[in-house]
């Protein structure tokens, strides 16, 4: 290549990438600065977690200036973060730190170590250049030639290398130090894992073991065999095993006709809520008012004073006598066919009536045992002792595992039978293995329609015009498929979140784990190496037959992975510019409420729907650790290519913004349900090892490619050691991420920030666990839709504030006499 050509190409990149820059920066400063002009007046949005959970309460008052929060931010603590967030979050800032840490120390070795190496061997500075062909003189093929597409379109072209090409070599000196930072980054990363790993166990391992609530003293025991479905078989079982004694045993049963009458209930009493709203609103206008006495449940009119908290502080409910009341049509008739038009109000408080009866009813009946029970131990010493050993000496009877908390345990699927969650399970699976053929070849007309030399084919015009100015060429090369490869990360996720309730799991925790797993699959697999390894081509033909032929020579697979991560470095650039200096500032102003926002206010009519709309916005780890795994991942495969001083700069921004921007998240602005305990980080760490593995062998590929076969050869061995290293983490280290260990159960508190005798887990919990701390549960592990009071419908109050119509509950103290 000619040195003005050269020039000329460069010239183009930085181009490139300064239209990417510009555009994220831009719509970053936007919603950055948006976000602190709209913090200090929409507080509850931007500080709904702080204003409304008990956990929040140690937390620092944040100024209302500017930018004054953001020193205050920065101020709080690791300490802090564990005790007003919990374990899931800081563990999940703990991912973040230590990427900051692996990219900050490789960024500096590129520039100090390999970037002048480099120059000095190639004259260039590591900018991405285009792959040019002797005879190819046309400006549209060279533009299309190094951009992304083209690799995406042939990857396997890539092997042989172009006639007429003057691409240097990296010189000997260049191919020696890529061994050695490949082991160097290799064990570097290796100890930021070991090491972080260290610290998170001790943490957790004091933070749970100080503690002795339900939850913790609680196990989970399914594979119950026949002769035992019973509370009090169950309770002799265990005493007789001489692990400890048993404070409670709740067996599960199959409960669902009470689930569904709740839920048609739930129906009726919104339906409800709005026939009252409607009405209610018509009585501002005037009209002939009478008082309306307030039926109990027996029929019978009481003027009992919980029964009479009623709108505008009356005494009584005023009815609007004239032709306000809103109406509903029922059908009825042979098939239906027939319709009139009834008192809306009248209608669903006597459907309501009627279910409050059946619900009583059920609640009483005796409902068939499942296998799956929640005991209770009168210690945390004997709960873990019972989840780390084997009970039963037939396979899959009597299994332990621990509980999770009340408020986590999805009771809709405790009563799903084994057979049925494995059924579930498998089904799920084969959904999302065809799910994973669909995204890839997704892939395929996405980038044969972006390229200009296809645009040519369809529009000729097009291509020209984008030719002749390059700014709205680097839109479509660059700009778009970035754009489009960031929608589609974030529009997926919702699909596995629904397919992942539906695998028939216990707790939600289990759920938010499983949507981390299917979400990071999809991410790494058809967004990297679909996209890098197999890419895409012409049709879904040849798409599965390269796939055939790559995996018939299996060695192809580093060349094909070397040679690509070369091309799509300016592609992925552009995707960690747009994903951390674009997009991170529009999830800190939660772009997604705020739009909304306006929309449920406008459909919002009952109280009930006014108090669900000011709720705090829930974090889902799932929807937004995938993608920053996947990005950590990105920088280690570059971490040692020539162009990777730029691609760690921009990962730098982006884990440095991102742990700033979740973090006020996580502490101030969003609610965080699910509570595993930090059972994350071995997800994280064993997903990062994955990333190592793909970074090693694409580095042998590319020794590979510049004939440095003994160089390549030095490889192996990291390989077989980082797989080893897999197996041993998930040995030694996963154990202590799941259990607790015995010496570790202690009542001193491991940190000053609790009084003695507080629990860090109440502290964490306190906004998520009210069915647990519920007087009508006593503590105790118990379907709430056998003990949760049947109210009525909430209404208005002349003050604004809400109120139970039916204050006396309906009868909520029936509960199953089973339980």
């Amino acid at each position: 290549m000619k040195g003005g050509d050269q020039y000329r190409n460069q010239t183009k990149n930085q181009r490139d990438i300064q239209t990417q820059s510009v555009i994220s920066v831009a719509l970053g400063l936007i919603a950055f600065l948006s976000f602190c002009f709209l913090r200090p007046r929409w507080t509850s949005l931007y500080a709904a977690r702080k204003r409304q959970k008990n956990a929040a309460s140690i937390l620092p008052e944040l100024p209302n200036t500017f930018f004054g929060w953001i020193p205050a931010l920065y101020r709080i603590t690791e300490e802090e973060v564990l005790a007003s967030a919990g374990l899931d979050a800081f563990v999940f800032l703990s991912f973040f730190r230590m990427a900051i840490n692996f990219i900050a120390i490789t960024f500096f070795l590129q520039l100090v170590v390999m970037l002048p190496v480099h120059h000095h061997d190639t004259g260039n500075w590591g900018l991405p250049n285009p792959v040019q062909t002797g005879n190819s003189t046309s400006n549209d093929t060279a533009l299309y030639r190094y951009s992304p597409l083209w690799v995406l379109s042939s990857p396997l072209s890539m092997l042989e290398k172009s006639p007429g090409t003057d691409e240097k070599e990296p010189s000997d000196r260049m191919l020696w130090l890529y061994v050695f930072f490949v082991y160097l980054y290799s064990g570097l990363a290796l100890y930021l894992i070991v090491a972080q790993t260290r610290k998170i166990i001790r943490i957790r391992q004091d933070y749970l073991g100080s503690q002795s609530t339900v939850t913790d003293r609680t196990i989970r025991l399914s594979g119950i065999p026949d002769e035992l479905l019973s509370e009090e078989m169950i309770k002799e079982t265990i005493e007789n095993l001489r692990i400890g004694k048993v404070d409670s045993v709740l067996l599960c049963k199959d409960w669902r006709e009470v689930d569904d009458l709740m839920t048609k209930r739930q129906s009726v009493l919104r339906k409800l809520e709005e026939a009252w709203a409607v009405y209610l609103d018509g009585t501002k206008h005037g009209g002939n008012r009478v008082a309306v006495p307030r039926p109990t449940d027996n029929g019978v009119d009481d003027g009992d004073e919980e029964n009479t908290r009623l709108l505008d502080g009356q005494d009584a409910i005023h009815k609007n006598d004239s032709r306000g009341r809103p109406k509903t049509r029922i059908w009825y008739g042979i098939l239906n066919l027939q319709s009139r038009k009834v008192d809306a109000i009248d209608y669903y408080e006597e459907k309501l009536r009627k279910l409050d009866e059946r619900i009583k009813s059920s609640r009483q009946k005796v409902f068939k045992p499942m296998p799956l029970a929640f005991v209770t131990m009168d210690s945390t010493a004997t709960a873990q002792m019972a989840v780390q050993a084997l009970m039963d000496p037939e396979p899959m009877k009597l299994v332990a595992n621990i509980a999770p908390a009340p408020s986590d345990v999805v009771w809709q699927n405790t009563y799903l039978s084994r057979t049925t969650r494995m059924f579930r399970a498998w089904s799920i699976t084969l959904v999302i293995a065809i799910l994973t053929i669909f995204w890839s070849l997704l892939l395929v007309p996405l980038a044969g329609l972006l390229s200009l030399e296809n645009i040519g084919k369809v529009s000729p015009h097009l291509r020209d015009a984008l030719n002749s100015h390059q700014t709205s060429r680097a839109l479509i090369q660059t700009g778009l498929p970035t754009a489009l490869f960031s929608l589609l990360s974030v529009a997926v996720p919702y699909i596995y979140y629904w397919l992942s309730t539906l695998q028939g799991m216990v707790s939600q925790g289990d759920v938010e784990m499983s949507l981390i797993s299917k979400n990071f699959f999809f991410s790494f697999f058809n967004l990297f190496v679909v996209f890098t390894v197999f890419g895409t081509v012409s049709n879904a033909t040849g798409y599965f037959d390269q796939i055939g032929k790559t995996l018939k020579d299996t060695t192809s697979i580093a060349y094909v992975l070397a040679r690509s991560l070369k091309n799509l470095v300016l592609f992925y650039m552009n995707l960690i510019i747009l994903q951390g200096l674009g997009l991170f500032p529009f999830r800190l102003l939660e772009f997604g409420s705020v739009t909304l926002y306006p929309i449920s206010l406008m459909g919002s009519k009952t109280p009930r729907d006014y108090v669900e709309l000011m709720e705090p916005p829930v974090f889902s780890y799932g929807f937004y650790l995938p993608q920053s795994i996947l990005i950590f991942i990105i920088c280690i495969v570059y971490s040692v290519l020539p162009g990777s001083w730029f691609i760690l700069f921009f990962g730098l921004l982006y884990f440095l913004l991102g742990a700033f921007i979740y973090k006020y998240q996580l502490l101030y602005a969003m609610d965080h349900r699910q509570h595993s305990t930090g059972r994350a980080w071995p997800i994280i760490c064993n997903r990062i090892l994955v990333g190592l593995l793909v970074f090693q062998l694409a580095m042998a590929g590319i020794l590979g490619l510049s004939l440095a076969i003994e160089r390549a050869v030095l490889i192996v061995p990291l390989l077989a050691f980082t797989i080893w290293f897999m197996i041993f983490y998930q040995r030694t280290y996963e154990p202590l991420m799941k259990f607790i260990a015995i010496r570790s159960l202690t009542h001193e508190p491991p940190f000053g920030a609790l009084q003695p005798g507080e629990s860090r887990y109440d502290s964490e919990t306190a906004g998520a666990r009210e069915v647990d701390e519920d007087e009508e549960t006593g503590l105790r592990y118990i379907n709430p839709n056998l003990v949760l009071p049947l109210e009525g419908p909430w209404l208005a109050k002349g003050n604004g504030h809400t109120a139970d119509t039916n204050d006396d509950e309906r009868d909520g103290e029936g509960g199953d006499g089973n339980v």
